[in-house]
């Protein structure tokens, strides 16, 4: 089948001939329709972060129908439908079932064992699947404890993105900060992650939701999503604006930019004892410095999220029937459909504030 592959850090996304291999244990083999372009992709295509051995197959937000399964799948058939979720959770340790599958400390187990045959290999030689996913392809061999079932009646391009953009936006906000009816929020960052913030934000019934960007396009976006003020940090100081706008501070700010300068503002935006929602990344080098008399006297609050908190087995079918029910804004976050051989110009167009997301759907 075809897929595109990264041979090495700056080669780039080639498309390439690649097998998978039968599907063992609880491993189910998807028919991709839909996968989506997620930065953090496009950082392991082109940075030595040294997670995943190269050549690597990329793609975590994948949607499709499934194909076959193995031996030992008991939640899923031939023709279900699905999206995948780059969460790796066992089901069975105390932090799974303890609701925290996003901390679970033996994801590995999902994957094959070093003695058996790989799942996907070019030439007889492995091919490194991305989180156990690797969607940038026309199929997927995934194990059945990274699926969640959807509605027939979901669009596959909206469904894709329930895995990564989606749970990590809304749940950073209704999972991790729990925020409550009358909070106030701020939003850093009002791209296809941002975006799903500023929608879980205001279903929570936020009193002020404050989206701030570096483009105006985007911002435009925001307010349609739900925010409630926006800044064009390039065009004015963020801070002195959000504190014109709110003069005691934000009770929470979400910063899914991720860079050293970037995280310094948003610390300046909190009310007292208001909490900073790491999310994004930028640089492996950014940093969060406290100055510690102003940790005491203000005590700001300082947490990383990694993928919203996510429960996805809970959390995916939920935005899935909001979405169906009209509650959750997905159609304005899919902004361009490409083809597999795509995936670079796709990557280019996603540095057009105008567009949020774009979706693979031709394989």
């Amino acid at each position: 089948m075809k897929a595109a592959v990264v041979d090495a850090v700056g080669a780039g996304f080639k498309i390439a001939e690649v097998e998978l291999a039968q599907p063992l244990g609880r491993e189910v083999l998807i028919d991709i329709r839909a996968s989506g372009l997620c930065h953090t992709d496009l950082t392991i295509a082109t940075q030595d972060v040294g997670v995943f051995p190269m050549p690597v197959l990329c793609g975590h937000e994948v949607a499709g129908v499934v194909s076959d399964t193995g031996p030992q799948v008991t939640e899923f058939r031939a023709g279900d439908r699905v999206a995948a979720c780059l969460i790796q959770s066992c089901g069975t340790c105390a932090v799974c079932l303890a609701g925290r599958p996003f901390q679970c400390p033996k994801g590995a187990t999902l994957m094959r064992e070093a003695d058996q045959a790989p799942r996907i290999t070019r030439g007889g030689e492995p091919v490194t699947q991305a989180f156990g996913l690797g969607g940038f392809a026309a199929q997927a061999l995934i194990h059945e404890n990274q699926l969640v079932k959807i509605p027939v009646a979901m669009p596959f391009p909206q469904a894709a993105l329930l895995g990564c953009g989606v749970v990590t936006g809304a749940g950073a906000v209704l999972n991790t900060a729990r925020v409550r009816p009358g909070d106030t929020v701020g939003i850093i960052g009002a791209g296809g992650v941002g975006l799903n913030a500023v929608t879980a934000a205001s279903l929570a019934g936020a009193g002020q939701i404050i989206a701030i960007d570096i483009h105006d396009a985007a911002l435009r976006k925001a307010r349609r999503f739900g925010a409630t003020d926006v800044i064009n940090s390039a065009a004015v100081n963020p801070v002195e604006e959000v504190r014109a706008l709110l003069p005691n501070g934000v009770d929470s700010v979400f910063d899914f930019v991720g860079l050293s300068e970037v995280t310094t503002q948003a610390l300046e935006m909190l009310t007292v004892g208001g909490t900073l929602y790491l999310i994004g990344v930028s640089s492996p080098d950014s940093q969060v410095t406290v100055n510690l008399v102003g940790a005491v006297l203000r005590q700001p609050r300082v947490v990383g999220v990694n993928t919203g908190s996510a429960n996805f087995k809970r959390d995916i079918p939920l935005y899935a029937r909001m979405y169906l029910d009209g509650r959750f804004e997905l159609d304005g976050l899919v902004s361009a459909e490409i083809g597999l051989d795509q995936v670079e110009s796709g990557y280019q167009k996603l540095a057009d504030p105008e567009v949020s997301r774009v979706v693979i759907t031709g394989f």
